[in-house]
């Protein structure tokens, strides 16, 4: 059986396909440019004020635990994206974080939208590494993606470790733009 789409039959496998592709889009991530303009109130800093010129407060401590955090979220580097996936043969922005705080004995919730309610929202100038980014990776203000606080410059430039669906896990920064304009918030969760 043949459904028509603009014209063109597909079969049922096609239009499956066709789904799980344009969910794999939204869900985690996208290397594409947003071209959505957002709405500014679920951001905790404003639409003028640049997230690459943070006058950050982090002192550059990070605890022992925080530190093996970071080290299990570094060893799945290169870890290529996978929907769904919670493993090291492939993850998905949310199994990652979930799959890296669970080696440490720390519960997450699975999905994205639910991990941006545990813990604390704070300001982009309290993070420290540790703390989770969430992002609105296909316009509006609906979180798409999370990333794990990695480290934090002297200029207060914030990286953070991911599973994007373009690269797999990499380490990006919120100075990139495409990064800095689909930000959210902050939470802690330790």
């Amino acid at each position: 059986m043949k459904t028509e789409i603009f014209g063109k039959p597909y079969s049922m496998k096609q239009l499956s396909v066709l789904l799980i592709a344009s969910s794999l889009i939204i869900s985690c991530g996208s290397s594409k440019s947003v071209a959505t303009k957002k709405n500014t109130n679920t951001k905790t800093i404003t639409k003028s004020e640049n997230l690459r010129n943070l006058d950050s407060k982090f002192d550059g401590t990070v605890s022992k635990s925080i530190n093996e955090i970071l080290k299990d979220a570094e060893k799945y580097i290169g870890t290529p994206y996978k929907f769904g996936g919670n493993t090291s043969s492939g993850f998905d922005c949310s199994g990652f974080t979930v799959k890296v705080f669970e080696e440490n004995d720390f519960k997450l919730p699975r999905r994205s939208s639910d991990q941006a309610e545990a813990g604390e929202k704070i300001d982009i100038k309290e993070v420290k590494p540790g703390d989770l980014l969430f992002f609105a990776t296909a316009g509006g203000s609906r979180v798409s993606h999370v990333g794990i606080v990695h480290d934090i410059g002297n200029d207060g430039e914030v990286k953070f470790i991911h599973a994007s669906t373009s690269k797999g896990v990499i380490i990006s920064s919120l100075n990139e733009k495409y990064w800095n304009k689909a930000y959210l918030h902050a939470q802690r969760v330790l």
